[in-house]
């Protein structure tokens, strides 16, 4: 009765799913390969403004899936059933996969995969190529990575293209504990109440509403007496489901794939069930509180102040900031990004008002803050962001929108984390 429900459900939208008609690897929210910019020209600046300076905030690249247990267990499932003969023909050959996925991911969880260097080099090569004004002659460019290996080496693959592209810049590199306090900053009390038992409970529901496994689980064992009493068909699902979207990460993605394992309505609802726990976890899910995005409250002062220290320099450069994609996610929603600080607790109703996660979070997701003056005697400063190098609505009026003045934007968003901030010490 549950598969026939979500079989129902599952084929009532249409935004997401015709995205997957078109390319099944978005259904992968957070594990998307970076696609790219969409759009290709980027609209001119009001007459005799120039790009300045660059203020930006970064995901690392593609990357391992972090935990061992993610390639072990749904493996070891496979194993045993296939030492009790339990496996069909496509098990088995599913089991064969897995070997050799876990094999290229041993020894390398959460580490960035070739493909992960790539787009971060590509990523600096479109910027430096887009906004040249802020790259020229021995312009300053300040660069900060989190702690984990991954974020540092992603800050190192986009500095190489740079310094390749222009040898007079002068780079300052660091990845310290000290700039964590921004760079990865972890709301303890917002944190404990984006997944209390009571959200838990409400999330579990409207999941439970999108279960969808029994022909997963009958493609892969010959007997539904061993699978009830042996596996767990919404664990193995779940990370069958991973492990096939983080392919398209690494190199095995030219050879092999698991999406063969899901039918259209699956895949829709595996992706269904992410957006939803993402909104809940990161958004402004009133479920969860409306305030999940303010853990992001350090980060979008330090990007106003660090600009605003900048905008006085005559040539200022660009500060290039490195982390993770639940830094970019809820900077994106505290920003109000294209509607992404939409709050509800329908989440049936997300696709529809377009909050749909993988257009935030793929893999080397980027905040670009680009800003334009005439010279360095022009007061009146413009700003526009690109969110993964797209031109982005901010919920602020302006007459040369995607260009804001940065007089407005920074009145904007400082009033509003001072009014939590306010709201929060109360």
């Amino acid at each position: 009765m549950l598969a026939v429900l979500a079989a129902t459900l599952c084929t009532t939208a249409q935004t997401a799913r015709q995205d997957f008609a078109k390319d099944i690897h978005y259904s992968a929210s957070n594990y998307l390969a970076y696609p790219g910019p969409r759009q290709a020209k980027l609209t001119p600046a009001p007459k005799v403004k120039k790009p300045f300076y660059i203020g930006h905030y970064g995901r690392h690249g593609s990357r391992y899936l972090i935990n061992p247990k993610q390639y072990d267990n749904p493996y070891r499932v496979l194993q045993k059933a296939d030492s009790l003969g339990k496996l069909t023909p496509l098990g088995r050959d599913v089991l064969r996969r897995l070997k050799l996925i876990r094999e290229e991911a041993a020894g390398r969880y959460g580490e960035l995969t070739q493909l992960g260097a790539e787009q971060h080099r590509q990523i600096a090569r479109r910027m430096f190529e887009r906004f040249p004004e802020v790259f020229e002659g021995e312009a300053r460019i300040d660069a900060k990575s989190t702690v984990v290996i991954r974020c540092i080496l992603s800050m190192e693959n986009a500095l190489q293209q740079l310094v390749a592209l222009n040898p007079k810049l002068r780079i300052r590199h660091d990845a310290s504990e000290h700039d964590m306090w921004y760079m990865n900053y972890q709301d303890q009390l917002l944190r404990s109440q984006a997944m209390d038992s009571a959200v838990q409970a409400k999330y579990r529901a409207y999941a439970d509403r999108y279960e969808n496994n029994d022909r997963l689980m009958t493609q892969l064992f010959n007997d539904t007496a061993y699978v009830r009493r042996h596996v767990n068909p919404i664990r193995l699902n779940v990370d069958l489901f991973k492990i096939a979207s983080n392919i398209q990460s690494t190199e095995l993605r030219h050879t092999l794939t698991l999406y063969d394992l899901f039918n259209d309505d699956e895949v829709y609802c595996n992706w269904k069930k992410e957006n939803a726990w993402w909104y809940i976890a990161y958004g402004p899910s009133t479920v969860s509180g409306g305030n999940q995005p303010y853990t992001q409250r350090n980060l979008l002062r330090r990007i106003i102040e660090e600009a605003d220290s900048c905008l006085r320099l005559y040539k200022p450069g660009a500060t290039l900031r490195f982390g993770h994609e639940t830094m970019v996610m809820p900077l994106t929603c505290l920003l109000n990004l294209n509607g992404f600080g939409y709050a509800t607790d329908d989440f049936d109703s997300l696709e529809r008002h377009g909050w749909i996660n993988y257009r935030v979070f793929p893999m080397a997701a980027n905040l670009q803050f680009v800003f334009y003056r005439r010279d360095v005697n022009d007061k009146d400063v413009l700003v526009k962001v690109l969110l993964n190098e797209n031109e982005a609505t901010l919920p602020l009026k302006s007459n040369i929108a995607p260009y804001y003045r940065w007089k407005d934007v920074r009145e904007f968003y400082l009033a509003k984390l001072d009014a939590y901030e306010l709201t929060r010490a109360q």
